[in-house]
């Protein structure tokens, strides 16, 4: 039961990757509406994460440095998570 679980978490962990380097991606392209599906659940799933970087570090010349930062911060939880985890099962 603990394999699930430690499983289903690192996979949640792998879904955030993917979603917010999906909306980095979609960034460079002006053209999408970001309140027509499934560009809305990108946002909704990726600006809790995304803002409070972006309230610290404001973009600078035109590029925003927020996703890395948060990247940086996503993997440093995700890996104490999995160690949390990995100890209790």
């Amino acid at each position: 039961m603990g394999n699930v679980i430690i499983q289903f978490v690192n996979l949640l962990f792998e879904a955030l990757w993917i979603i917010i380097f999906i909306r980095i991606l979609l960034t460079w392209f002006p053209q999408v509406n970001w309140y027509n599906q499934p560009f809305a659940f990108l946002k909704q799933v990726s600006d809790p994460i995304l803002l409070p970087f972006r309230a610290i570090i404001p973009p600078f010349g035109g590029l925003d440095f927020s996703p890395v930062v948060a990247f940086i911060v996503l993997g440093i939880v995700q890996q104490l998570v999995m160690q949390i985890l990995h100890n209790i099962f």
